[in-house]
This record gives structure tokens, C-alpha cells and sequence, in this order.
């Protein structure tokens, strides 16, 4: 196995590299499991395609997946004096109200009424601004969501919003319109997605599809799932050079009773656990540190970090300077994924959400 990084005062700095805009990928490739691989278990990496996992796993493995599913949580309208707006929905809470980022050129005031999608009587439906969220200086807004006949805030989202891409997918257009929005609809939800809840999808699984499941299950690798409604926050830059001082996001997951079972069955036969994505890496190791299978998370997983579940991480190519980066640092070692970053910008790997993925191995003391 690759060593662990020796001790370091890491910045950063130390978790940048150079990027061109051209690898960063815009649309999904044209079939799921048709994107590259990195196979980056050790050094020389190997490149592979995303069909050949099943044959880079053991009989005996475990494979722990995230089931959130991604909302329409993308929504435009206006203020009363006509100002655009538009509303990211983060969560939603009891009573029809949510909790959501919003950006338009002026904040309104507590008490204000948002028009979305033409607004109540119109086809669409109002929000009424209720308050910042936490404080006054928070960056959320707590809304109260009236549309017609009652309709859930899930009911309106599906209705009258849009698939909330990352940023760095260029193709959004102003007003909601995006013509490969058909293409989004189907290709930015993993075959996994069940739960309702995120804004983002747990993207290292977008590049499943039955015929690598079916070609797993031959194999003789269990699969077994957890629940992390991913949050805008996975986008929030830091923007500390003391990487200790900045604040996680706080994200919602669950661990059901029979993957616990599962994760106790692997080990008893000797079996690897397998976790596809950050956000199942995150679920597995907040509940190994305080035995919570359920509540928020704000857990931040830098270089020193003590893995407890997660022996093996499929995930795909993270943005510069990101709680990512460090995330599969702390996994695989910092020298290591930094060789490996070089190597996938030179052979021109796709990168971020649409992007391709890599294959690693925990690094050991």
C-alpha cells in the first residue's frame, strides 16, 4: 500500500494545480460507463475505463453508494418591483417553508413577496421572505413557499424549477432555459437516486449503469447505501490560507440499520469497503466518530485524518483549492494525488461533475 504523507504544515496552496478550462466537462459522456478511469491504487497509475471496475475489486468487497436524489431545487421570479431573482432551495423544512440561497441585485427586506414562475395566480407561486438564516448575517433566507391548492415545496419545485447544475457547467441560460435540460434531467441523477434532497449529485456515481451493477454482482461484491443530501456548500470555496479556519458546510445523512450489517459482515470475511464518492466517505466516517446512523454533518477530512471505514474511493476530479482535494489527500496521500492530478491533466481527463473518475487505495502509516 502507498505510505501516508509525512507530517506537514499544509496551506492552501498546497492543494492547487494548473487546470485547462477545456478539460473541464460540459456535458456527460455519451454512455455512463463509457467514461475513463484512473486506476491510481498505486504509482505507475493505469488508465482504464469505467467498465473495468468489477475486475479491480475482490469477492468479498463491499460497495456503500449514496441514494439522494437530486431536486428541481432551481427557481426564478421576481420581486414585486420586478427585480429578478433567483432561489437556490437548500432544504426544506416543516410547515412549507425552506431554507435558500438567493441571488438578485438587491435584497429584499423580512416580509417581502417573491413572484416565482409568474407568481400565485399566474400558473406559478410566492415566497414570502420570513428571515436571514441563522442570524440577520446569515447567508440563507427562510421562506415561505404558497402555491395553488396547497402544493408541497417538493410539488412546486418539481413543477416550476430546474436541475441545479454546478457552476462550472457553462450552459445555464438566463430565465431557467437551458436546451440540454432534457439531457440533464436524466444524465445528473445516479441510477442510485432515491431520497429526494440534494442540489448536487453525488457524482462519482453517475458512471453506473446495470451492466456494471450486474457485472459487480457476478463478481461477488456487495452493495449496501447510505444517504447524504448534498448541499450547495459542496461548491463554497475556502477562502483561508490557514485550511484549520475555515468552516464546513453542514450537510444531512442517514445510515440504514442493514448497511451497518453489511459493513460488520465485510469485515468478518475479510472484505474491503468500497466508497463511491466523498459524500459516502463523509457519511461512513462521521458515523464511526460518533455513532450517530443519523442529524447533520459538518465533518472536515484534511491530511492526518484517522479513516476508520472507507478502505477503497471511487471519485472524480475535484476543483483546485477545494475541501475535496483535501478530502482525497488526507485518503490517498497528498504527494500521491497531486502525481495523479498531473498525470489525468496530461493524458486530458475530464474533469468535476460530468467528468471521468479515478480508482484509490487508503493510504497506510
Amino acid at each position: 500500500m502507498l505510505p501516508l504523507t509525512a507530517p506537514h504544515a499544509f496551506t492552501l496552496a498546497d492543494f492547487d494545480f494548473a487546470l485547462p478550462p477545456q478539460l473541464i466537462a460540459q456535458h456527460p459522456a455519451p454512455e455512463r460507463s463509457g467514461s475513463r478511469l484512473l486506476d491510481g491504487r498505486s504509482w505507475p497509475a493505469h488508465d482504464r475505463t469505467f467498465r473495468d471496475l468489477p475486475g479491480l475489486l475482490e469477492a468479498g468487497d463491499l460497495m456503500v453508494f449514496n441514494d439522494t436524489r437530486v431536486v428541481k431545487a432551481r427557481l426564478f421570479g421576481e420581486k414585486a418591483s420586478g427585480g429578478r431573482v433567483e432561489l437556490l432551495i437548500e432544504r426544506v423544512l416543516d410547515g412549507g417553508e425552506v431554507l435558500a440561497h438567493m441571488k438578485v441585485s438587491k435584497k429584499p427586506a423580512p416580509g417581502a413577496v417573491l413572484h416565482i414562475a409568474g407568481g400565485l395566480g399566474r400558473g406559478g407561486f410566492d415566497a414570502r421572505l420570513a428571515a436571514r438564516w441563522p442570524d440577520e448575517h446569515g447567508a440563507l433566507f427562510r421562506l415561505a413557499l404558497r402555491g395553488p391548492a396547497g402544493e408541497t415545496p417538493w410539488e412546486l419545485m418539481q413543477r416550476h424549477g430546474h436541475l441545479p447544475l454546478p457552476p462550472y457547467i457553462a450552459r445555464h441560460q438566463e430565465g431557467g432555459h437551458d436546451p440540454d435540460e432534457a439531457e440533464d434531467n436524466e444524465r445528473y441523477q445516479t441510477v442510485f437516486a432515491h431520497t429526494p434532497g440534494a442540489v448536487a449529485a453525488p457524482t462519482a456515481a453517475l458512471h453506473f449503469d446495470a451492466a456494471v451493477l450486474a457485472a459487480l454482482t457476478a463478481r461477488g461484491v456487495a452493495q449496501a447505501r447510505v444517504t447524504l443530501h448534498v448541499g450547495a456548500g459542496t461548491f463554497q470555496p475556502v477562502k483561508t490560507e490557514n485550511i484549520a479556519e475555515h468552516h464546513m458546510h453542514s450537510e444531512w445523512y442517514q445510515i440504514p440499520p442493514e448497511t451497518i450489517e453489511a459493513i460488520e459482515r465485510c469485515r468478518a470475511r475479510g472484505g474491503r469497503v468500497l466508497a463511491i464518492g466523498t459524500t459516502t466517505v463523509r457519511t461512513l466516517e462521521s458515523w464511526a466518530r460518533g455513532g450517530q446512523t443519523s442529524g447533520e454533518t459538518d465533518i472536515f477530512i484534511t491530511p492526518g485524518f484517522d479513516f476508520r471505514v472507507v478502505d477503497l474511493l471511487v471519485t472524480n476530479f475535484h476543483l483546485p483549492r477545494s475541501t475535496l482535494m483535501m478530502l482525497v489527500s488526507a485518503f490517498a496521500g497528498h504527494e500521491h494525488i497531486m502525481r495523479l492530478y498531473r498525470h489525468a491533466v496530461q493524458e486530458r481527463y475530464r474533469f468535476f461533475s460530468y467528468g471521468d473518475a479515478m480508482l484509490l487505495r487508503r493510504a497506510t502509516a
